[in-house]
């Protein structure tokens, strides 16, 4: 495992995360797992894009039919459906193991989950913990500041753009080839 660029890699448990968040059982209660895991894999990938690190979503193999699988959403976004006889939390522990005897302690390991007896193994490992709801209140808060820096963003004049400054019968030429006409 090579060393990565970004400030922290966040393990998330994922069953573990929707089960604990309001929105994720609401979703998981009325249309299914698959339709969860859509679900926060969606609000993980912009919060990993808005957060600048590098994003693991962790699922246990049960519900799923199929042998283990890795998937990379975004460039730092992956999810992954662990082998039938892995749980999420041993491919978690396993993660965090290998960073810490591979000499990655440097990079900050960051594991998302609920569960007690998880925390404290990967804290032994030197990786830091927050729990599922810590995650939820994060994720929320960084997307209001991103909405409220986007509201409050100036407006770009249209005095900026290229087409306002053509003549109105280059401006009639171009927006005729656009259109094909």
């Amino acid at each position: 495992m090579s060393s990565s660029p970004c400030p922290a890699v966040l393990l998330v448990d994922g069953y573990n995360t929707i089960g604990r968040w309001t929105s994720l059982r609401q979703v998981r209660d009325l249309h299914g797992y698959e339709d969860a895991r859509r679900s926060l894999t969606e609000q993980l990938v912009n919060y990993t894009s808005l957060k600048g690190i590098q994003t693991h979503i962790v699922f246990d193999a049960q519900f799923r039919d199929v042998r283990a699988t890795r998937e990379q959403v975004t460039p730092s976004c992956f999810v992954h459906f662990t082998d039938f006889d892995c749980t999420a939390d041993t491919y978690i522990e396993k993660f965090c193991a290998r960073r810490r005897y591979e000499g990655l302690r440097h990079d900050r390991t960051i594991v998302a989950t609920s569960d007690r007896a998880q925390q404290l193994t990967v804290i032994g490992y030197g990786a830091e913990w927050m729990s599922a709801e810590q995650l939820e209140a994060d994720v929320r808060l960084l997307v209001q500041r991103s909405n409220r820096k986007r509201k409050a963003a100036p407006k770009r004049s249209a005095k900026g753009l290229l087409a306002s400054q053509l003549n109105p019968e280059a401006h009639a030429k171009l927006t005729a080839l656009r259109f094909g006409r």
